[in-house]
């Protein structure tokens, strides 16, 4: 049997995150192969490029023109995400895109039309669905181990201390790209149900002195499913101990607990006691989930499985996230039908 031709990809952004994701496809993942990076930064575009034998450019319109491209993996800003991936079903190229798909729904659901209409990919960058401790809690759910699932958690705790720049952080960041995972994460561990109402609470505990402006770095956020379940989504920025993600659900039948900040199953025990090395990094601690999702866009642009997660599961997880928004700023539970198409 004749091999499969890699997939062709060009990456659009050299920031953090995209120089993760373009060593990734051009390192770990065989059957596809990343040919250009794009980014108007063009200093960055190249020394990234340059090392991994791909070729820069300054814009898009270069690679969604060129026939050598198959399909491109946005990891620009969010707001930036609804023009490339217009233009890039317009092109007949199949979309990556980081999450979230956009910050307006309105944009996000031109998105999903658009690529279906071109009948293109659109898979959204939701991780966790690929990490293994993930996958296997949702197995327990779909092979009825744990039953009707009533109560679920997700969670989100940065690695501290905090250094970012509140006045150089998106307004309502803590929603649309941090918590956007544990919505997503949510959905994910209670198929079949779709949010109801939303409660969210949200300040800025660790940089006080920026709340003025509108910073958030806390978050808590109350779910109710269609189902009857109850779930729970936090975020921090700053968790001392390293970069934590965990979620669980709750049934009738038992309980699915998943995520950990280990970075090996190795304890130390020593004079202060017990202990066991913790990530500082997303990239670290989930790097095989990132190249097991860039493994199915893969599948999905050959044909072999559907896309998953969807554009749609995209446009979900941003209106619990909008609807978390205008809770905290009208101090009220949102039901999702104000906020849904």
């Amino acid at each position: 049997m004749a091999s499969r031709k890699p997939v062709r990809i060009a990456l659009v952004g050299a920031g953090r995150i995209s120089a993760h994701h373009a060593t990734a496809i051009a390192h770990d993942l065989h059957t596809a192969e990343l040919v250009a990076v794009v980014d108007p930064r063009i200093d960055a575009a190249t020394a990234l490029a340059d090392d991994l034998g791909a070729r820069a450019e300054a814009d898009a319109e270069s690679v969604l023109e060129d026939p050598g491209v198959d399909a491109i993996v946005v990891t620009t800003p969010a707001a930036l995400h609804h023009d490339l991936i217009i233009a890039a079903a317009e092109a007949g190229k199949h979309v990556f895109a980081e999450k979230p798909i956009t910050t307006e729904l309105a944009e996000a659901d031109g998105c999903v039309a658009a690529t279906a209409r071109a009948g293109v990919v659109l898979q959204v960058g939701f991780n966790r669905r690929f990490a293994p401790g993930f996958v296997a809690a949702r197995r327990a759910v779909d092979d009825g181990r744990v039953g009707t699932p009533q109560l679920l958690r997700s969670l989100t705790r940065d690695p501290g201390p905090y250094g970012g720049e509140p006045e150089r952080t998106p307004l309502w960041t803590i929603f649309l790209e941090t918590l956007i995972h544990d919505f997503d994460t949510l959905r994910f561990l209670n198929p079949g149900s779709e949010v109801t109402e939303v409660t969210a609470h949200a300040d800025a505990l660790i940089r006080p002195d920026a709340r003025e402006a509108g910073f958030l770095d806390t978050s808590v956020v109350h779910l109710r499913f269609d189902n009857g379940a109850f779930a729970t989504a936090e975020a921090s920025f700053s968790a001392t101990y390293g970069y934590d993600v965990r979620g669980e659900v709750f049934g009738n039948g038992g309980m699915a607990v998943a995520g950990s900040s280990r970075t090996s199953d190795m304890e130390y025990y020593g004079p202060a006691g017990v202990s066991y090395d913790t990530s500082r990094a997303d990239t670290d601690l989930l790097h095989g989930a990132y190249v097991a999702e860039f493994a199915a866009f893969v599948e999905a642009v050959s044909g072999a499985a559907p896309a998953i997660p969807t554009g749609e599961d995209g446009v979900k997880a941003l209106e619990i996230a909008r609807a978390a928004i205008l809770s905290v700023q009208q101090s009220r539970t949102v039901r999702l039908e104000e906020v849904a198409r």
